[in-house]
């Protein structure tokens, strides 16, 4: 058994976790949301810097609530892309101080196959085939899965513009919802009729295309807003039925045209509680088995990262050389940015 720590730092939050068997031992959290929030957006060097002065005491905080002293870890893994490039750098820094200091291995990985390894700390081990659909602020994609440390990762389609997170930000933008967009959305279409408005389902009837587009509805929305006025909750609800809709469909598509009975939803956007309740629903309907991690682990973590780490120790993956460089825009290929072995 082998006891990992994680960090995570590609985007606004500082993520620490410590994994061992599956099980999350400790984790710590430090978001810079807020000092992003009067920018509409994340800041990277704000991002950055807020990762410099939230590591150390994330990593004391996880530490503390494992019960483990730093000698007691057996790796470091830790996000080396995608992501900010000056967090990505600001994590990556970080994770090789300890690996370094504590004489211990270190591993690259990616940043959505940890938001696929977030499931295992909640539902246990992935089935021998999957399918998962990533969907968060800067990815929605649709992936065929195997072994998740050893098995290439196959894309079945991603979004050809938008993601569908950063569909939520930029509409939330328009209704004068707060930052982020996801969660406002989502609440204040808790009070709205999602039938009141009949938005555009892009790329819905086309058959075994599993991609992507949202950048059409985000402009229906926003014509819809001009002619005004209009009731918030009502365009709220109408655009998330939109989004869910999809999103649901093509993945349940996806399962059944590979002969897959399990769907894991992960990702930041994998938190609302519309697409979990229409995504219970059609898997239901389908006899597909539908996995879903806690919101907690949905938004990034260290625990994601951990988790991948375990696995590729138990796959004898080799760990990464100290001079491994961060990739803002890493192809998820396979969950190891490391080195293969030849």
């Amino acid at each position: 058994m082998a006891i990992v720590l994680g960090i995570e730092t590609s985007c606004d939050e500082t993520g620490v976790g410590i994994v061992a068997d599956g099980r999350l031992l400790g984790a710590a959290l430090s978001s810079s949301m807020d000092e992003h929030a009067r920018f509409g957006g994340v800041v990277p060097e704000i991002a950055a810097r807020a990762h410099l002065e939230a590591m150390v005491p994330c990593v004391r905080a996880a530490f503390e609530q494992a019960g483990i002293s730093p000698s007691g870890i057996d790796a470091v893994a830790v996000t080396s892309g995608p992501g900010l490039a000056t967090a990505l750098q600001t994590g990556l820094a970080a994770a090789k101080a300890y690996a370094l200091a504590l004489d211990r291995p270190l591993y690259g990985v990616h940043h959505l196959a940890g938001h696929v390894a977030a499931d295992t700390l909640e539902h246990g081990p992935l089935p021998p085939r999957s399918v998962a659909l990533a969907v968060s602020g800067g990815h929605t994609s649709l992936l065929l899965l195997g072994d998740l440390a050893r098995d290439p990762i196959v894309h079945l389609g991603d979004t050809r513009d938008d993601a569908a997170g950063e569909a939520f930000d930029k509409i939330a933008r328009i209704l004068g919802l707060p930052y982020p967009g996801g969660p406002a959305v989502d609440a204040s279409a808790r009070d709205g009729d999602r039938d009141a408005i009949r938005f555009p389902r892009a790329m819905l009837g086309s058959g075994y295309d599993f991609s992507f587009s949202f950048s059409g509805i985000k402009s229906a929305v926003a014509r819809h807003v001009e002619q005004g006025p209009v009731r918030v909750p009502d365009v709220a609800a109408s655009f998330q039925e939109a989004v869910v809709d999809v999103l649901t469909h093509k993945a349940v598509a996806a399962c059944l045209a590979h002969d897959v009975d399990t769907l894991v939803i992960v990702g930041g956007v994998a938190a609302n509680g519309r697409l979990r309740q229409v995504a219970a629903e059609r898997c239901a309907a389908a006899g597909i088995t539908l996995r879903v991690p806690p919101p907690r682990l949905c938004t990034d973590n260290g625990a994601m990262i951990a988790a991948v780490g375990e696995l590729l120790i138990a796959a004898d993956t080799p760990p990464s050389p100290f001079d491994l460089a961060a990739d803002p825009s890493a192809p998820l290929t396979r969950a190891s940015l490391s080195p293969r072995r030849s």
